[in-house]
């Protein structure tokens, strides 16, 4: 079984949309439906509003890679679902990973290290 398993059926999306919580941005919109005693698993969806293909894919390529990054620090038992939005195809990813880590953290499902936990509070480089 993959490490990153991703939702593929319509039926799992519509149910995200329908029951899930929801986190919005200007680059990302976050879906997260809590399914216990499954792993966790994400979605991406873009659709023709965002661009033509090469800047769908792009929007897709950089909502992974952020989700990549996150992913250690995610609690198990979820479906995530991230919108690509018309500003995604156009920012920097760091810019996509600051917004879906600020959805994740409001919904609930990341966990936060020590480090990360002390950048949060403003602590770090402040003396």
């Amino acid at each position: 079984m993959s490490r990153y398993t991703t939702v593929k059926e319509n039926r799992d999306f519509a149910r995200a949309y329908r029951r899930g919580k929801s986190c919005v941005s200007p680059v990302l919109v976050t879906y997260a439906l809590k399914a216990k005693g499954k792993p966790l698993r994400y979605g991406i969806t873009t659709g023709k509003k965002v661009g033509n293909a090469v800047k769908r894919s792009r929007a897709r390529r950089v909502i992974r890679a952020s989700y990549f990054q996150l992913f250690d620090q995610l609690k198990p038992g979820y479906i995530l679902i991230f919108v690509a939005r018309g500003k995604t195809p156009y920012v920097k990813s760091q810019v996509v990973y600051k917004a879906m880590r600020q959805h994740l953290k409001t919904l609930g499902i990341l966990s936060l290290s020590g480090e990360e936990h002390n950048d949060e509070k403003g602590t770090s480089g402040i003396n």
